[in-house]
């Protein structure tokens, strides 16, 4: 059985920063968001740097879908209070959507968790991205409200799943 879906180490944060750039980049031209009116949008906020402190700082766990070597899909989690966690920036980079390599990354994240001991998986998505918002409806995640923020040029939407 080949694994697909490893943990991320150090040397993997440079190829993980330029899928997530990759990825996070078709949204910002979709909704025209730029590095001047959203610059901590995450196309334009995520660098090695933020990695790096996210997995030894703030130890994060993270995890990278490989096609043979190369990374082609990622997503983060951070553990919270009361036995929740955080998904962040799961994404597949556009030369493999729509291949179901997003549904296996978020699977393979609600099994984290559950080996976290983690009782609930918490979302933050672009609110007007109503495809993505539908998307995670369909694995059970609930709306559960926005916020404006006066950084970003969208609504944060929340959403959250018990697992």
């Amino acid at each position: 059985m080949i694994i697909l879906i490893k943990a991320v180490d150090i040397k993997d944060i440079v190829k993980c920063t330029k899928v997530i750039r990759e990825s996070f980049s078709t949204v910002a031209d979709e909704f025209g968001f730029t590095v001047d009116n959203a610059p901590r949008f995450t196309a334009f906020s995520a660098t090695e740097e933020r990695l790096n402190w996210q997995l030894s700082g703030e130890h994060r766990r993270m995890y990278a879908f490989f096609d043979n070597e190369t990374i082609v899909g990622y997503y983060s989690l951070l553990l919270q209070e009361n036995r929740e966690c955080e998904l962040n920036n799961l994404c597949v980079i556009p030369a493999y959507r729509h291949n179901g390599i997003g549904e296996e990354l978020l699977k393979d994240a609600f099994r984290i968790a559950k080996e976290l001991n983690c009782n609930k998986i918490n979302i933050g998505i672009v609110e007007e991205n109503k495809v993505l918002r539908k998307w995670y409806e369909s694995f059970g995640f609930v709306h559960t409200g926005t916020k404006k923020f006066d950084f970003f040029p969208f609504t944060c939407g929340y959403m959250e799943k018990n697992i």
